[in-house]
């Protein structure tokens, strides 16, 4: 019994120094993970987020935005390009496609000497408007606007009636080549119920309500045009002084008129002035002729059967 005792004593010291060694070991393992090795970056405690209840703003954009065609900032060597002028035939140049479409009440007008004019954009320049010219129609509506172009009503035509269509001539210009101008008035010409009106926003002004326009074989033609100069000619007796306000219109059916090679339309005094009665030209009083001659130069004139 006295020796089973001293074992058991014995066993229970070892067991105690086994016991305090497990203590000071696990002791020291936890200050290692608690405490790392300075050489050991600690993990990073990650912060809660917090869903932002406003969206971020958009980046901002380094490219400008813009509408319609792209812009084209070439340099165009013009010499050798056909001029627009009354004259001019350019077979590509295209026929105003909406010829009762709307106008946008502006018009355009070269900056420089002369302006490239393209039958598109994007394509080279196929001839060139004038600043200037003798009989005008340098002064041009404005039916399509864009950031970089705009397309515009022309003088000239694209064939003659013979050989084509000679209907109102269109093309493009790059806003940098021109001066853009406000327009406040458009003349509406109804054949069938014989009125011109000039129309300014809401405000209309008959300023006719009988004249005489061109028989079937030679018609006035429809659709939109634009003032395209405005001259006296002492030597047209049946004027009788009075102004006559040239059209970028030409006619649908004559190549050309009293030994010209153009057919131009034009509102002008005729004592005979009621009906069917001429060549395409729209014959009005005295005082319709200075009301449309006060009008300025490039002014779109719509007419309607």
């Amino acid at each position: 019994m006295a020796s089973t005792r001293v074992l058991t004593r014995r066993n229970a010291g070892w067991m105690a120094l086994a016991v305090a060694a497990v203590v000071v070991v696990t002791a020291l393992i936890v200050a290692w993970v608690v405490t790392p090795d300075e050489g050991v970056p600690a993990a990073a405690t990650p912060t809660p987020t917090v869903p932002s209840t406003t969206p971020p703003a958009p980046a901002p954009s380094t490219t400008p935005t813009s509408s319609g065609p792209a812009a084209d900032t070439t340099t165009y060597d013009l010499a050798g390009l056909p001029e627009i002028t009354v004259f001019a035939v350019v077979p590509e140049l295209p026929v105003d496609d909406d010829p009762f479409g709307d106008v946008t009440g502006v018009a355009a007008r070269s900056a420089a000497a002369a302006a490239p004019v393209f039958a598109e954009p994007g394509a080279p320049p196929v001839a060139a408007l004038p600043r200037d010219y003798v009989y005008d129609g340098t002064v041009v509506p404005v039916i399509e606007r864009y950031d970089a172009w705009v397309k515009v009503m022309l003088v000239g035509r694209q064939a003659y009636p013979s050989s084509g269509d000679p209907g109102q001539l269109t093309g493009w210009l790059r806003t940098q080549d021109v001066e853009l101008i406000g327009q406040e008035a458009t003349v509406e010409v109804s054949l069938g119920d014989r009125t011109i009106d000039i129309v300014r926003g809401d405000e209309r002004e008959r300023i006719a309500t009988d004249f005489g326009y061109g028989v079937e074989a030679t018609p006035t033609p429809l659709g939109r045009s634009f003032v395209m100069t405005v001259r006296t000619e002492p030597g047209f007796a049946y004027t009788r002084g009075n102004p006559l306000i040239y059209l970028s219109a030409q006619s649908p059916t004559l190549d050309g008129f009293d030994g010209a090679d153009v057919a131009i339309t034009a509102f002008h005094y005729h004592d005979a002035r009621s009906g069917a009665v001429s060549n395409g030209c729209l014959r009005v009083d005295a005082a319709t002729t200075e009301a449309l001659a006060a009008l300025p130069l490039g002014t779109p004139v719509v007419i309607t059967g």
